[in-house]
Parts: structure tokens; C-alpha cells; sequence
């Protein structure tokens, strides 16, 4: 895996890729920018065509790795550009686009053409588009669009742009100074600094505010002293939560690990650090982390604080204070309601397999993943049958 480090319509983005992740997919899936779409996936329908520091590329055969400190800018990014605004008006008007795949590409394409043409000859213009292939409008609506925006600009008095900013030659980029964008001003853009410092960043729990918060608490019928040792011993805790392993050796108070999640088609493989904090005289500590899937894009933030308390049947009583924040995909499942439901079967699990380590019974077999799926259905069907009980007052 190699890191890949460079800003994306105006924001910082950073992955862990395989060196042969072509662009595209890097946009796709690790930023969840789907308006860029892949076509032929040989650089030549134009499809997926972005912007690299200002220059139009072809993101289906551009390796990502060679775009690090680069700025792009995707379809997306061109939401409040002036003379994209222009084309999706010509765009409509004239009737340039019919399902609209290939469109992306098109007014990417179309923009660069716009700033750098002279004058709206039709025959440079298919020249200029010859790049970009539709298979529904047969060209002429969008050669009018095209034409329509470069001769009402030079009418208003606009002058093109000689090469559309480009200063050096080269593939787009190759060259790590992406000032020389004319977009990435335009978008806020900026050049990234070192891998490293954008990791340490990112990776900051100080500034981020969980989007729900909740409580759960469970006892485990063992002295307070043993439970409180136990909580210290990481592998051993990781190992009682389904589809949680370490990965790594701990470093300090931080370790490395993973977890393994799957929720009906879905499966995710969250990999993170945590920060571990304990306070041996009040018997209480937090775990705050982050980690994300490279497959769906999702990702995870989360800060459980915990407090253990001897109960008067020599049982312990732990108490948790769980805040969470999940983007990408799986956000989709982030009710909190729901969640609270999952959170409570996922710590009865949690609780008896602590409890069976600490007897010294046998190992429970470990879960190779966390099947949320059957958690939230279940947690799902309980929510709906709580709420026919209220509404019929039984």
C-alpha cells in the first residue's frame, strides 16, 4: 500500500492505496465523488475526464500515486464556477445531453475549451470535444451549447486564456505545484503539505463532536480489582468483541487494530488507532479512535468513556459513556435509536465473554466479523413492535 496525499475540490484527502489504483477509483471510492463516471476505462471515451492543477485529464488511466500534492477538481467541484454555470444552462437549452453519462466529462471537457478558444469556430470545437463521446445526442446540441458560451463570453468581452493557464509541459500532475491552477484559486484549493502532518491531522480526535451520544451499562459477577486488571490487558478485551482484533504492537498509550463489519450486502473492514487512558484510583478511562474502510469509504470516529464500580453482591458494575460519529455508506444505518439497540445486544455479548475469561472457562470462539446486519433487524423489528404496543396501548 502507498499513501496518497492531495487536495480534491478545495479539501485535503488522504488513503492508503495499491500503487495501481488508477484516479477514478481513488475519487470514487475513497472520497465518494461518484459524479465522475468510468466508461471504457482506456482513456478514451473521456468519460472520466477531471481537472489535474487545471489541466483536463483522463482519470481511468492516470495512476493516483502520480497525482500526490496535486490539486483536482471534480464535476463537483464546479458547482459555483462561472462558466460551468454558463454550459448547464447551454447544456439544457439546446438540448445537449440525453442520459446524461457521459455529460461529466463533457462540460469538464468543454470548460477548458471555453477559456483557452479564440472564437467559437465550429470546426475547432469538434476538435477540441472530438475527445469526449456520446452515444445518444449525436454531437450537435452540445457543438451549439459549446458555441454559444465562448461567443456570448468574447461578446461581453472576455478574452481567452492562452492555454487555459498551463505554464509547463509535462502529464498533468507530474509537477507537485499545483498554484499554477487556475481552478484551484477559483475553488479554494491549495497545495497539501507532507503525508505525515495531513495524517496527524486527520487522524485528530480534539475537534471533531460525536454525532449521537448514549449510555449502556452491564455488571460481570467478578471482584472489582480483577475486572479492573483485566480491562488493561488489550488483546484479551479486543478478543471479547466480535470481529475486533489488534494489529499492531502498542505504542504508548495508542494501539493499532481492526474491525470487521457486515451489514446485509456490506462489508466493511474498519481499520485505526485508538488512545487508551486509564485512572487506576478512580477506576475509570476512556478509548478514543478513529478508523475507516477503504472498500465502501466509510469511516468512523468514537470516544467510549468507562467507570467501573463494586456492586453489593461482589459484582462489578461498568458503566459506559459512548460518542459516535459514521460517515460514507454505512451512515445509512446510523439511526440512533437503532444504534443504542445494537449498542446494547453488541455489550451483553461484550459483558459474557469477559465474565467466561475471567471464570476461566473455555474461550468462546471469536467472531470473524461483527454481523450487524442481524443486530439491526432484530433491533429494528423490536423498535416497530414497541411502537404498535404504544399506538394500541397494550
Amino acid at each position: 500500500m502507498t499513501s496518497v496525499a492531495l487536495t480534491i475540490n478545495g479539501e485535503d484527502a488522504i488513503a492508503d492505496v495499491e500503487p495501481r489504483m488508477h484516479l477514478a477509483d481513488f475519487i470514487r471510492e475513497t472520497q465518494n465523488l461518484t459524479g465522475t463516471h468510468l466508461g471504457c476505462e482506456h482513456g478514451v471515451c473521456g468519460a472520466c475526464t477531471v481537472l489535474v492543477d487545471g489541466v483536463p485529464v483522463r482519470s481511468c488511466i492516470t495512476y493516483a500515486v502520480s497525482c500526490t500534492n496535486a490539486v483536482v477538481t471534480t464535476i463537483e467541484g464546479l458547482d459555483n464556477d462561472e462558466i460551468a454555470k454558463e454550459l448547464r444552462s447551454a447544456f439544457s437549452r439546446e438540448h445537449a445531453l440525453q442520459c446524461g453519462y457521459c455529460t461529466p466529462g463533457m462540460l469538464i471537457s468543454a470548460r477548458d475549451l471555453v477559456l483557452r478558444a479564440a472564437d467559437a469556430d465550429e470546426r475547432a470545437i469538434r476538435v477540441g470535444m472530438s475527445g469526449n463521446l456520446c452515444r445518444c445526442t449525436g454531437y450537435l446540441g452540445i457543438i451549439r451549447a459549446v458555441q454559444s458560451v465562448i461567443a456570448e463570453r468574447r461578446r461581453r468581452g472576455v478574452a481567452p486564456l492562452p492555454g487555459a493557464g498551463r505554464k509547463t509541459l509535462g502529464p498533468a500532475g507530474a509537477s507537485s505545484k499545483a498554484s499554477a491552477s487556475p481552478v484551484a484559486s477559483a475553488q479554494g484549493g491549495r497545495p497539501i503539505a507532507d503525508t505525515a502532518s495531513i495524517s496527524a491531522r486527520t487522524e485528530s480526535l480534539a475537534d471533531w463532536k460525536p454525532q449521537s451520544t448514549f449510555e449502556q451499562s452491564f455488571a460481570v459477577h467478578q471482584p472489582l480489582e480483577a475486572v479492573w486488571n483485566f480491562f488493561g490487558q488489550l488483546a484479551e478485551v479486543a478478543a471479547c468483541l466480535p470481529g475486533a482484533s489488534l494489529t499492531g504492537e502498542s505504542q504508548g498509550n495508542t494501539v493499532i487494530g481492526k474491525m470487521r463489519v457486515k451489514v446485509g450486502p456490506i462489508a466493511a473492514e474498519f481499520h485505526g488507532t485508538a488512545e487508551i487512558t486509564r485512572n487506576d484510583a478512580t477506576h475509570s478511562g476512556s478509548i478514543s479512535g478513529s478508523g475507516r474502510d477503504q472498500r465502501s469509504t466509510s469511516a468512523t470516529r468514537g470516544i467510549v468513556n468507562y467507570r467501573l464500580m463494586a456492586a453489593d453482591d461482589g459484582a462489578t458494575k461498568v458503566t459506559l459513556t459512548v460518542g459516535y460519529r459514521l460517515t460514507g455508506p454505512l451512515a445509512q444505518f446510523s439511526r440512533s435509536d437503532l444504534m443504542q439497540d445494537i449498542a446494547g445486544r453488541l455489550v451483553t455479548t461484550f459483558a459474557q465473554n469477559v465474565e467466561a475469561r475471567l471464570r476461566g472457562d473455555p474461550a468462546p470462539a471469536q467472531a470473524s466479523e461483527l454481523r450487524a446486519g442481524t443486530l439491526f433487524f432484530a433491533a429494528l423489528a423490536r423498535t416497530i413492535k414497541m411502537r404498535i404496543s404504544r399506538l394500541f396501548g397494550r
